[in-house]
């Protein structure tokens, strides 16, 4: 593990600014299930952090904004039997979790119009499923 999580190439989160907690996990674990805290739970403060540009701020805590509770998001992770690996899994999702939350907006959808050509073919195979449909058909009797 380095000294800190890295979200992206310009934004690393210093091992101080996230704290765990540890617990019994329900999840898998046999008999050593009852015995040991495998459970982890990061937390990690996105609205009082300095390493977040003000910018990126916002950012995130208006899209993890039902995440948040006084500013805070905590990840769970229970599923391994180990709590390193729950610890990796944790740190995993908050990776995930604040690079989707600080990606720019996706560029806005220009409207475009359907060439007359693609209009044409467009009528042309409604026929041509129209005229398949006729044939279908019992012949009319005369």
């Amino acid at each position: 593990m380095t000294d800190g999580l890295v979200i992206n190439d310009r934004l690393v989160i210093p091992e101080a600014e996230l704290s765990w907690r540890f617990s019994r996990s329900s999840g898998p674990g046999g008999q050593g299930v009852n015995t040991s805290d495998s459970k982890a739970e990061l937390s990690y403060d996105v609205l009082r952090s300095p390493t977040l540009p003000d910018y990126l701020r916002a950012r995130a805590v208006q899209r993890l904004g039902a995440r948040l509770v006084d500013g805070v998001v905590t990840i769970s992770a229970s599923e391994h039997r180990s709590q390193l690996r729950n610890r990796d899994a944790a740190l995993a999702r908050l990776c995930l979790l604040l690079r989707d939350a600080i990606a720019p907006p996706a560029a806005a959808r220009r409207p475009t119009k359907p060439s007359a050509g693609a209009r044409a073919r467009r009528i042309e195979a409604k026929k041509h499923r129209g005229s398949i449909k006729k044939h279908r058909q019992r012949p009319a009797d005369d």
